[in-house]
């Protein structure tokens, strides 16, 4: 069943929406880690799985028309809402290729910084794209991740279908090497890749009525409908009523809608081989706020 490379969550136009609403909601939490790493005019700056927008404009306005900003992305079609995206903006100093994220093709030790959102928690073999992230930055180069770990996944009141439903999308990804809870692992994995400086800042948000984020759950399940039912994981009729279920409970105002823990981590690549491990540096932050 494992198959690998292929993206958690698909590539069918409702996910394409999503992830362009997404890095509008997302845009005052890059600002921030973009402003926390630190990325000077004239930088060179690479998104690893950019999709359809990332933080392409955001990245751009940073490095300013000296810089230069690169992203890479597999589906053909993310590739070219991304450079429509790019056109629309007149944003001259982006350019997005397809490739693949374990293998992007590009100069090695040259980036200043290689960043990539919410990509390793929806692929197999993350560390081997953490591993092409720290061969693509220069000695003193950044290496910035901003994952999610679904150990808070969770509603109140608590609803059956709401479990059901996680215990499939759990069990899929398991079955097909994916990660749900990756976000947590992301500092042993740059310390393990040879970063030093970590640092790690977790987030947590709840999400009210009208906030993307509520319906995360519910736009994952249909993402993989047919794949669930198509492995006989689930029948029809039953994953019908299990969405119907849980649509008419994120809908009440009074449902407490939690969709996981964030974690926004990063690393620099040494100028030389470091003697020993690094220690990580962490610090929680409740008070970001997202954009709805």
């Amino acid at each position: 069943m494992v198959q690998v490379g292929r993206y958690f969550l698909g590539y069918r136009r409702e996910e394409q929406e999503r992830l362009q609403l997404q890095a509008q909601m997302l845009l005052e939490e890059a600002r921030w880690l973009f402003d926390r790493i630190g990325i000077p005019e004239g930088a060179a700056v690479v998104e690893i799985g950019c999709g359809p927008r990332g933080a392409l404009d955001l990245l751009s306005e940073r490095v300013g028309q000296g810089g230069t900003v690169t992203g890479v992305e597999r589906n053909e079609d993310s590739v070219r809402l991304a450079r429509q995206f790019l056109g629309e903006r007149n944003l001259r100093n982006v350019e997005v290729i397809l490739g693949d994220a374990r293998a992007t093709g590009l100069p090695r030790g040259v980036f200043d910084v290689a960043t990539a959102r919410l990509v390793l928690v929806n692929v197999p073999n993350p560390e081997q794209i953490v591993g092409e992230m720290v061969a693509l930055v220069r000695p003193g180069g950044i290496v910035a991740v901003y994952e999610a770990d679904w150990v808070g996944v969770l509603c109140d009141p608590p609803l059956p279908a709401w479990s059901r439903l996680t215990e499939l999308l759990s069990n899929y990804s398991s079955k097909n090497g994916i990660d749900l809870f990756v976000g947590r692992k992301i500092p042993r994995m740059l310390r393990n890749a040879g970063l030093i400086d970590i640092e790690t800042i977790p987030l947590i948000h709840f999400a009210p009525p009208g906030h993307q984020h509520r319906n995360l759950l519910l736009d994952f399940a249909e993402n993989l409908r047919d794949r669930l039912i198509g492995f006989e994981m689930v029948g029809e009729g039953e994953f019908n009523d299990l969405v119907s279920s849980l649509r008419w409970h994120i809908e009440d105002p009074d449902t407490l809608v939690l969709p996981g823990i964030f974690s926004q981590v990063w690393g620099r690549r040494p100028l030389q081989k470091a003697a020993g491990a690094s220690i990580a540096k962490s610090a929680l932050s409740l008070d970001l706020p997202y954009i709805s």
